[in-house]
């Protein structure tokens, strides 16, 4: 059993940068996949990016070259560096837990509390 909170959320302006952080309890950890989702007011929650147990990363193309995702299997711990943002990045950003599929990519099994994210313009 994974349980995962999620820290580093908060208030920024346009083009300015947060880190998250989601730590995680547990001894399954490095054997599962990881990601970030995050949901905006009125919107379905969309898969942000995503880390496999080896490194390998998938990201939604809205944060393609502005988003880096990470993991730290010693410290179970996964981050989600947050670049040039933008109004449009805005809601409650959630850390996962789960398996690999093809289509979605991640299917979580675990799922943190969520932190918020507010851009202003």
């Amino acid at each position: 059993q994974v349980q995962l909170v999620e820290s580093g959320g908060g208030l920024v302006q346009t083009g300015g940068s947060l880190r998250l952080s989601c730590a995680a309890s547990g001894s399954m950890f490095s054997r599962n996949v990881m990601g970030w989702y995050r949901q905006a007011p009125g919107k379905q929650r969309e898969l942000v990016a995503g880390i496999t147990r080896d490194g390998r990363t998938n990201y939604a193309d809205s944060v393609k070259g502005r988003f880096t995702i990470s993991r730290d299997n010693a410290m179970n711990t996964v981050y989600l560096q947050m670049n040039s943002l933008k109004p449009e990045d805005t809601g409650v950003y959630y850390c996962a837990a789960g398996i690999q599929g093809a289509s979605p990519w991640l299917i979580p099994t675990r799922w943190g509390q969520g932190t918020q994210v507010t851009v202003s313009s």
